[in-house]
């Protein structure tokens, strides 16, 4: 199995990063709109969160102005399933 399915899985481990990952699969949001949905954690909490599944790839980012938005890359996601998944030769 490569290193980067490793990665992502221990990433997605985390229930607030699965959070995260379904808000964004709406639509972009910064991350002052995502630190809305989470009402006792801070923004720096949340950054960190973003940060860890950025290096992984599972999100991008794009700016617009001041704000930088981050968006969920599916094909990552995608890929890094297929990926376990043939790792044990199971179709599906």
């Amino acid at each position: 199995m490569k290193k980067n399915c490793t990665h992502m899985f221990k990433a997605l481990s985390d229930a607030t990063r699965q959070e995260i990952l379904a808000l964004l699969k709406e639509h972009d949001m910064n991350v002052s709109e995502i630190c809305q949905a989470f009402e006792k954690m801070s923004q720096p909490t949340i950054s960190h969160h973003l940060q860890i599944l950025k290096n992984c790839e599972l999100v991008d980012t794009h700016k617009e102005g001041k704000m930088v938005y981050y968006t969920m890359n599916k094909k990552i996601l995608h890929d890094g399933v297929v990926e376990f998944f043939e790792s044990f030769e199971i179709e599906f």
